[in-house]
């Protein structure tokens, strides 16, 4: 079969570990035997990161605000072991948080539902989309450990005319820490735009919660942002569409999404999206089982891999062990790359491309071949089999085949 063109341009994120070798068997056994691409590659692996002083991580961010579409692999934030393993010259940020501040974008990660893999929380009947901001909190933060006694203090320099206001955060009377973090209401705005625009056309109800009890200033303007938005632009939309929009305390919504059948969008502050997105995956089935995309307010898309580096199964890789580790969230990112990107071209042949790796992935679990993670959790079909990564792979790339045939 003749491969099928990809028009423009693709933004290749390469990443670590686990993930890393997973990424090139995704490629080389699902992507270039059938799709001629056009791609511009990045590579954050972490030493490639360190050598170039992050400055590949800025590049990598640019070049999806030019072309419009990007796909990542995960990628390690390092800690001070991670510095000490891999001899880096300092503890580099988030590459994630990065890119998710210079595009200023929405992250929406959406559960991978597969008939034969029961969600733990028996409730939940649809999915339950985390719409999680990409911009700010811990992600950009500046911290500090305060070795002796002495005043912390905030303060505000205005660029106009007027004194510094400064609060006090603690009369430390010993060592201990502080930390400052920050927001833009245009951000906080762009965030909400984003979230109502995706439960409008998904039809669906929009839950929005943070702690505005305990933070007055700052989860409040959230709040706040949300509300005026909501008045102003959105309620009598969602009213036609048969949809609401909900706010409370970010506790009770914990408690009550437990108790729900699913089938809304929950936006979060960064952090909360952070830990909630992880907790909706596992109880759907399993960390690699959830698709993530940041959108930007200019129509810029990045599609990745939500979950981590899998480091333990690189280690047990790197001696030559046998791994079983799911590739799913990283097949479904390039799907959800290449489904744009044959959007934004006019492609109709590359979106059903997407459509057929999409089907062949899940009837591929769904016939009971699977990785471990998933067999722990799937129905109690005998016919159900672990396979290793590459087999795993392997089966899904003979599906393909056989859907691209007919």
């Amino acid at each position: 079969m003749d491969k099928i063109k990809v028009k423009s341009t693709i933004v290749e994120i390469d990443g670590d570990e686990m993930t890393r070798i997973m990424w090139k068997m995704v490629k080389d056994k699902l992507l270039l035997p059938h799709l001629s691409m056009n791609i511009e590659y990045y590579d954050l692996h972490i030493k490639n990161r360190d050598a170039t002083d992050d400055q590949v991580t800025i590049d990598a961010a640019r070049a999806i605000m030019r072309h419009g579409v990007g796909v990542k692999c995960a990628t390690i934030t390092p800690n001070e072991d991670r510095v000490r393993e891999y001899s880096l010259k300092k503890t580099w940020k988030s590459p994630n948080a990065t890119i998710r501040e210079m595009i200023d974008g929405t992250v929406f990660r959406t559960p991978i539902l597969a008939k034969n893999i029961i969600p733990s929380v028996t409730t939940w009947q649809k999915p339950i989309i985390i719409g999680r901001h990409a911009y700010g909190d811990i992600y950009s933060n500046t911290e500090m450990r305060i070795p002796c006694p002495g005043k912390a203090e905030i303060v505000f320099t205005p660029v106009e005319a007027g004194p510094p206001v400064r609060q006090t955060i603690k009369e430390f009377t010993g060592s201990g820490i502080i930390q400052g973090i920050h927001n833009t209401d245009e951000s906080i705005k762009s965030f909400a735009r984003a979230c109502f625009t995706f439960a409008l056309d998904q039809k669906i109800d929009l839950w929005f919660s943070t702690k505005d009890t305990i933070s007055q200033t700052y989860d409040a303007r959230f709040r706040d942002i949300f509300s005026a938005e909501y008045e102003k632009s959105w309620k009598e939309k969602f009213t036609q569409a048969g949809i609401s929009y909900f706010f409370t305390l970010i506790d009770d919504a914990a408690a009550r999404i437990i108790k729900s059948e699913g089938g809304i969008l929950w936006a979060l502050k960064n952090y909360d999206g952070d830990v909630m997105s992880d907790m909706i995956a596992s109880a759907y089935g399993s960390l690699a089982m959830m698709t993530s995309v940041l959108v930007s307010p200019q129509g810029h898309f990045e599609y990745e891999a939500a979950h981590g580096t899998v480091q333990k199964h690189y280690y047990k890789h790197l001696k030559g062990e046998q791994t079983s580790t799911n590739s799913m969230a990283i097949i479904f990112a390039w799907s959800g790359c290449l489904r744009k990107r044959g959007e934004f071209d006019q492609t109709p042949k590359l979106v059903s491309f997407a459509d057929n790796l999409e089907e062949a992935a899940l009837s591929t679990v769904e016939s009971g071949i699977m990785t471990g993670d998933l067999l722990l959790v799937a129905d109690g079909n005998p016919n159900n089999k672990k396979v290793t990564t590459e087999a795993f792979i392997d089966a899904i790339a003979n599906n393909l085949r056989k859907k691209l045939s007919g």
